[in-house]
């Protein structure tokens, strides 16, 4: 379940399946990351995107729901971001 150091991104979906939605794997896996593993910075000033560093080796990782249209947010995304990048979109997380 934990993030190798060669993921870069993770992309969940929702599955319509006998008339109900559920999360598949990489949604689940996501969920567990955000729980267990990844240590939560900050947000954005909208309040949507969440970023997370990751103890075991010090990257970066936003949390984005891209499918906005959907109800609370759609599936979520999560992607390694470089602290350049981070800085730009979370200027007032001053330990970048």
């Amino acid at each position: 379940m934990q993030l190798s150091n060669k993921e870069e991104k993770l992309i969940g979906k929702w599955i319509y399946e006998n008339g109900f939605v559920h999360k598949d794997k990489v949604s689940e896996r996501i969920e567990w990351l955000i729980k267990h593993q990844l240590k939560r910075v900050g947000t954005d000033n909208t309040g949507w995107d969440v970023l997370y560093v990751d103890p075991a080796d010090n990257r970066l990782w936003e949390l984005i729901y891209p499918e906005s249209e959907m109800q609370g947010g759609g599936p979520p995304t999560l992607t390694c971001i470089a602290n350049d990048d981070a800085q730009q979109k979370y200027p007032s997380l001053k330990f970048i």
